[in-house]
């Protein structure tokens, strides 16, 4: 029997290096498996925890489905599918409500960060419900499609054990029903950090800050203008380490690491005659840059086909539905609801 994979990305800015690293370059290898079935979504729904503008994420949904076919997932090898255009998701996450205790929800990290810096806002910045069960949202998502494994990002970890409880909840008190998901966390490239702020993860909500993040379709001059402005420090010695001091040189190596498949021995010798800092950032700009420029062209040929996108939209949902939708009506079977007819 194959595991089963799954995973999304909200259509919110468009992705970073730091996603990519994390996620979708995972995702793709996956893909070749054989004993994997992978499903990747558009996690709209999770996006609308904050305010929206209606066309923009509209735009956005299908600018990052055009991204994820431009990055090498294949409709013929991974279900791709869009959240929202399947509502066993939204309608599992209900019935997972009615298992999940609130004080669990309010321990999550994530939620007592965002939430504080939401209500700093004052009025215009009034926390949502929505953001309060995201979680759970997100555990719909996993459970309902049978999910062996979640590849995740260190700070996604929390919301698939959550996930994991409320299915061993849920298994408890209605009998063997859901699979207990495992997070899957990649040994090198989980945690990327910002160009501007090695400290601090690099993310979507600040990507459009310059510096911060290279965003993988923007152009080769952006990518190297923003590597050779990163923050380093004032010593010149090109080596892993643990050293918050070094956290901008580990970043940059990290970077290189994942993208070349090198291991961290190999990584270093690969700079071991570098004069400085400024060597460094030149050759990981020279390897994103590698990376991200074929993406970008082939992005910009898949974006304009409307047609295509809706229709491998349209395959992703039916295949999806038809994974979700019987666990959906054995959910609802064991929960004591009337199916209909």
């Amino acid at each position: 029997m194959k595991r089963r994979v799954f995973s999304g990305i909200q259509p919110s800015e468009v992705i970073h290096i730091g996603n990519y690293i994390g996620a979708v370059k995972r995702w793709v290898a996956l893909q070749d498996d054989p004993a994997k079935d992978n499903i990747y979504c558009v996690v709209d729904l999770h996006a609308l925890t904050v305010k929206q503008d209606p066309e923009v994420l509209r735009e956005r949904t299908l600018e990052l489905l055009a991204l994820f076919l431009a990055v090498g997932l294949d409709p013929a090898k991974s279900t791709l599918f869009v959240q929202s255009h399947v509502s066993a998701n939204a309608e599992g996450a209900w019935l997972l409500n009615c298992v999940t205790p609130e004080s669990w929800l309010k321990k999550m990290t994530q939620y007592k960060d965002k939430s504080a810096k939401q209500a700093e806002r004052g009025r215009e910045g009034t926390v949502l419900t929505g953001l309060l069960d995201y979680p759970v949202l997100m555990a719909a998502d996993i459970l309902f499609y049978d999910t062996h494994e979640v590849p995740v990002g260190e700070d996604q970890k929390q919301h698939v054990e959550l996930a994991r409880n409320i299915a061993e909840r849920f298994n408890y008190h209605y009998g063997e029903t859901f699979i207990v998901p495992e997070p899957v966390i990649a040994k090198a490239g989980a945690r990327i950090m910002g160009l501007d702020d090695p400290t601090v993860k690099m993310s979507k909500s600040m990507a459009h800050v310059q510096g911060h993040a290279i965003r993988l379709l923007d152009e080769p001059k952006q990518i190297e203008r923003a590597i050779m402005r990163s923050k380093t420090d004032s010593g010149s010695e090109i080596r892993f380490s643990a050293d918050p001091a070094k956290a901008g040189v580990n970043n940059l190596l990290t970077i290189y690491q994942v993208l070349t498949g090198k291991t961290r021995d190999e990584v270093e010798q690969d700079f071991a005659s570098a004069r400085g800092y400024g060597d460094l950032k030149k050759r990981v700009a020279e390897v994103v840059i590698a990376e991200a420029e074929p993406v970008r062209k082939r992005f910009a040929e898949i974006a304009t086909d409307r047609g295509e996108l809706e229709r491998i939209m349209r395959i992703g949902a039916d295949k999806a539905r038809a994974i979700s939708e019987p666990r959906l009506a054995d959910v609802k079977r064991k929960m004591g609801l009337l199916l209909p007819m």
